[in-house]
């Protein structure tokens, strides 16, 4: 039987991640407050941040940059999408 949390995304109980997805105490805190669909979620954005931003997640200034984004995802206001960010999903062919 797989663990369930209270997620603070969702506001609900939902499964739990079966591991620590990031190192040190913000991993336990995402461990013991995040569900497995909203972890989902931070991932889906934090592809979006890559990609706008163009990071590199070897370099230093963006891991910094990630986590402090995944912080405010969860556990703070939110992460905001870039400015310019268009989402594919929702644009519509020219016709």
């Amino acid at each position: 039987m797989s663990r369930t949390v209270q997620c603070i995304l969702l506001g609900r109980e939902a499964p739990g991640l079966d591991y620590l997805p990031y190192p040190g105490e913000l991993g336990k805190r995402i461990y013991d407050n995040v569900s497995q669909e909203a972890w989902g979620r931070w991932v889906q954005h934090q592809t979006m941040l890559l990609n706008e931003y163009r990071l590199t997640p070897i370099e230093p200034k963006a891991r910094k940059f990630l986590q402090a984004e995944m912080e405010k995802f969860f556990f703070g206001t939110g992460s905001d999408k870039p400015a310019e960010f268009v989402d594919p999903e929702r644009t519509t062919p020219a016709s």
